[in-house]
């Protein structure tokens, strides 16, 4: 009876740690105080890159005169933007050339790379003016492309093509399932490529840090990669039947210990006999 209680409080112990630690390492930002305030910090956009996919409309006053800036961006070739989908129809856009340029109706070959959309529009409105082809253009730019990849131990890792240019790695990861049980908060990795720079950097899902990262906010292209903890990768180390040997062990040694139960028990009966 006392081996049994002494079993059953040692299996109580060791669930309870385990669930004590496992609280701990799956907590986002525990060390932030509720309702607080924080400054919002970083870009959403460090500007527009190669292989970027634009949307530009213009508008004006005298909707006519917009007709050839916005009707023939459906036969702009590849160069310049208009890309096929899988079911054959034609998607307007002006996809950005390893060159950083686009080809724009009438303007012509316009070097885009790094401006932001509010720059890039401010300059095909002066362009659209100075030249005279429209007195009061309003113009509009979008990335229709706007893609991250999310990999390592997420439930549904792959990749994500979003709609508007905002995406928090929070919400990235929001949408692939969040994280398993196993993946580590602590260190989730992203690795960004821009301006010809590739960079990999680290943030910390469990601090209030991660609000101040550059990676909070994450851009066109980047991937996220969510390692293991060390609980998984001892368990990849090991040999895949080792829990089956052991869950094996353990029901023969519970058997054995029942059945040396009884046998006390039964002998403690006849000796009372």
């Amino acid at each position: 009876m006392k081996i049994d209680k002494l079993l059953l409080v040692a299996v109580v112990g060791v669930l309870f740690f385990a669930s004590c630690r496992h609280t701990e390492e799956i907590a986002y930002i525990s060390d932030a105080q509720r309702d607080s305030a924080f400054a919002l910090k970083g870009q959403f956009s460090s500007g527009i890159q190669a292989n970027d996919l634009l949307s530009i409309y213009v508008e004006s006053q005298t909707p006519e005169a917009t007709i050839q800036f916005n009707q023939e961006t459906n036969k702009i070739a590849v160069l310049g933007g208009a890309v096929m989908n899988p079911g054959n129809n034609v998607v307007s856009g002006y996809l950005v050339n390893h060159d950083g340029d686009i080809i724009f109706p009438v303007l012509g070959k316009i070097h885009v790379l790094g401006l932001t959309h509010r720059e890039l529009a401010s300059l095909i409105e002066k362009q659209l003016v100075s030249e005279g082809h429209i007195t009061d253009p309003v113009v509009t730019v979008k990335l229709m492309n706007f893609k991250v990849c999310v990999l390592g131990d997420v439930v549904r890792p792959g990749q994500l093509v979003v709609s508007g240019e905002r995406l928090t790695i929070f919400e990235a990861l929001s949408m692939v399932g969040d994280l398993t049980i196993y993946g580590q908060r602590h260190n989730v990795t992203v690795i960004r490529e821009e301006n010809g720079l590739r960079t990999i950097g680290e943030v910390d899902l469990s601090s209030k840090s991660v609000f101040d990262s550059p990676y909070y906010y994450l851009h066109q292209n980047d991937v996220v990669y969510v390692e293991p903890n060390m609980r998984k990768k001892k368990n990849a180390e090991r040999d895949p039947m080792v829990m089956t040997y052991i869950s094996s062990a353990v029901s023969i040694v519970s058997v054995l210990s029942s059945m040396f139960y009884y046998y006390i028990l039964s002998k403690y009966y006849m000796n009372r006999n």
